[in-house]
């Protein structure tokens, strides 16, 4: 992001993301005071006050008499608020939904929006709330629980904790030597063809040139073609192998319901694979839906119809990726198999509905 520079009747600043609207945004006259001229205004800082702008303007907005874009206003603002709350209750939410827990594990289903970690503007995250969330399974003198592994923050689904950090090395090597059996489920734009098989192709990050400057994963082949035939070519050092197993659920003729495996992982391969691989971005992907753009999903006016938006209002749709299933080798005083189901989350389920796609009926 540029630096921003003082005039007399402000500072114009260059956007650099997909919520900053325009290319420019126009910083009013505090930002240029006396304290700021001698405390270096940092994009950091920046970027916390054009948030606290746009949470301004946004309160100004009427509400929508639109039932289901309601519905979605309350989506967003919730999203939002599990980064506000205080810890004990964010912990209390989490051990609400716990899918399963002995004296090793600790399985939870986790919520849209949250991130896992900490970082740039993250108020809250899954890993700040451990160790409340470990004394109230265990009384105020337990440990916090440890991380086994990582979901996106827009992803819902199975996650695993473990109690001692032992265990979550065995389960993280488990995942590393691809020995734990992972499933999600995804809503797609359009439906691949074939209905059924294995996208190979290796994923590496690339930086996007443009009018907005990002990096995103991509997709790194390992032939092209040649004069109608296919060529070997050398492989990026860069790259990551990455294998994805699909089958089609269910579908319409504009969005289907897919079972994903993962055999590798490798960050956004799921949304990689479908996105650029298979033509099939998942519903509410908002950044591998276009390369060279960060920009809202452009989706077809059938799906929009169904979901009773607009395309002005794609950008509240949230990503429907889910992982909804796991399944764990024997680990520990566990001499068998651990299968875990996670419910599908409102959202998606009505989503499901709406589009006109089943779900399968499964044991």
């Amino acid at each position: 992001m540029a630096a921003p520079s003082c005039t007399a009747s402000g500072a114009w600043v260059r956007g650099s993301g997909p919520r900053l609207g325009s290319l420019f945004t126009l910083i009013s006259k505090p930002f240029c005071s006396t304290a700021a001229a001698t405390r270096p205004l940092n994009a950091q800082r920046l970027a916390e006050r054009l948030r606290a702008q746009k949470r301004e303007q946004e309160k100004k907005k009427p509400e929508p008499t639109n039932r289901i874009q309601r519905r979605v206003q309350e989506l967003v603002r919730f999203t939002r608020q599990l980064q506000r709350v205080h810890p004990n209750v964010l912990a209390k939410a989490l051990s609400r939904g716990i899918l399963h827990q002995d004296e090793d594990l600790v399985v939870i289903n986790k919520p849209y929006g949250l991130p896992v970690h900490g970082g740039p503007g993250v108020q809250l995250c899954i890993s700040d709330v451990l160790p409340i969330l470990a004394k109230m399974l265990h009384g105020h003198k337990a440990e916090p629980l440890h991380l086994c592994h990582r979901l996106d923050k827009e992803t819902t689904g199975v996650m695993v904790l473990a109690w001692e950090k032992d265990v979550a090395h065995q389960v993280q090597e488990l995942f590393r030597t691809r020995q734990v059996t992972k499933k999600y489920w995804a809503i797609t734009v359009h439906v691949p063809v074939p209905s059924a098989g294995v996208v190979d192709i290796p994923i590496i990050e690339k930086e996007v040139q443009g009018q907005q400057q990002h990096h995103k994963m991509t997709l790194s082949p390992s032939y092209r073609m040649n004069g109608g035939k296919m060529v070997k070519v050398r492989t990026n050092r860069n790259a990551h192998i990455a294998m994805t197993q699909y089958q089609v659920l269910s579908s319409t003729l504009s969005s289907a319901l897919m079972e994903l495996q993962p055999v590798t992982g490798v960050k956004h391969q799921l949304r990689v694979h479908l996105s650029f691989g298979l033509d099939c971005p998942v519903l509410g992907d908002h950044k591998y839906s276009d390369w060279n753009r960060l920009a809202p999903q452009k989706l077809p006016v059938g799906i929009l119809k169904k979901l009773g938006l607009e395309q002005s209002k794609a950008r509240h749709i949230p990503l429907h990726l889910h992982a909804r299933q796991l399944m764990l080798p024997a680990l520990g005083s566990r001499k068998e198999e651990l299968h875990l189901v996670c419910r599908l989350p409102h959202f998606f389920a009505r989503s499901l509905r709406r589009l006109g796609l089943e779900i399968p009926n499964q044991d």
